[in-house]
């Protein structure tokens, strides 16, 4: 059966790294998928930003989430990785949190050891649970897979920026053991400790690279090198899109008329009147 899922484990079976550019909308998702992409990250700062217009603080919810990420997943046919934060409550609460990222047609769920409210990151004032509660959710997440719910599980640590580079190996070597599809730790503060953790943890491991973050933007070639199968850009186009349009609010402001913005007609293939006309004209009652 041809499930987000198995399309993703197809791809991570294949030699070569995948990257991975983040969405925070349908139409976000839609341009990966158009620009040839063979998956995506909806990206919970994006999805928060895009959406509430606010900080990756904790601040969206579970509904708000899946919401964006039904709608996500019925503009695509690639699959797409979900952010699941930290699974919005205790281990039975991340068991809900699988299920329902898995019934929005998600292929990989990622779920982190974070305390709740969780935050970016990149960003200061974090703080993680201890090994045992994380070790908790990330066996609720692949329990939840394993009963049924056909979804990658993606564990993340955020050990790195609190407890240290050995702590968050450590996580990411029993995260595996649990059974996780995919490790994720995040934010290594040079190539060496990427070096460390790559050669260290077994699985597949993805690569944050998040434009002036706080780990080192590698090329493709030498991630693969390391030992990552993923490389994510999860801000690239909320990034992008809000340059544009602050550029593009300034120009109307002097009085005149932006210059880089599409043609109409790009504009209407782009959000689908194409499609719309072909089934609009199938389903005409006029008969000759």
């Amino acid at each position: 059966m041809n499930t987000p899922a198995n399309q993703l484990r197809e791809l991570l079976e294949r030699p070569g790294l995948l990257l991975m550019p983040g969405c925070h909308d349908a139409m976000s998702a839609k341009l990966i998928q158009e620009a040839g992409f063979e998956l995506g990250f909806m990206s919970g700062f994006a999805v928060s930003a895009a959406r509430l217009a606010l900080p990756d603080t904790g601040l969206i919810s579970f509904a708000e989430m899946v919401d964006q990420g039904r709608n996500i997943n019925n503009a695509v046919t690639i699959p797409m990785f979900g952010d699941g934060d930290t699974g919005f409550g205790n281990a039975l609460n991340v068991k809900r949190t699988v299920q329902g990222f898995a019934r929005a047609g998600f292929g990989c769920i990622m779920l982190e050891d974070q305390v709740m409210p969780k935050r970016c990151g990149h960003t200061k004032g974090k703080a993680v649970v201890s090994m045992d509660e994380a070790c908790s959710r990330i066996q609720a997440g692949v329990d939840a897979r394993n009963e049924g719910d056909d979804i990658l599980i993606m564990a993340r640590t955020d050990a790195r920026g609190t407890h240290g580079l050995e702590e968050a190996i450590n996580r990411c070597k029993e995260f595996a053991k649990i059974g996780a599809d995919i490790t994720f730790l995040e934010a290594p503060l040079s190539e060496e400790e990427m070096i460390e953790y790559c050669s260290s943890v077994p699985g597949y491991k993805m690569a944050n690279m998040i434009e002036h973050g706080k780990t080192p933007i590698l090329p493709p070639a030498r991630l693969e090198e390391i030992g990552y199968k993923i490389s994510v850009f999860p801000l690239t186009l909320i990034n992008a899109s809000i340059k544009a349009m602050r550029e593009s609010l300034a120009t109307l402001k002097q009085g005149n008329t932006p210059d880089n913005i599409l043609d109409f007609e790009d504009l209407k293939s782009a959000v689908g009147f194409p499609e719309y006309y072909e089934g609009e004209e199938k389903y005409s009652l006029e008969r000759e």
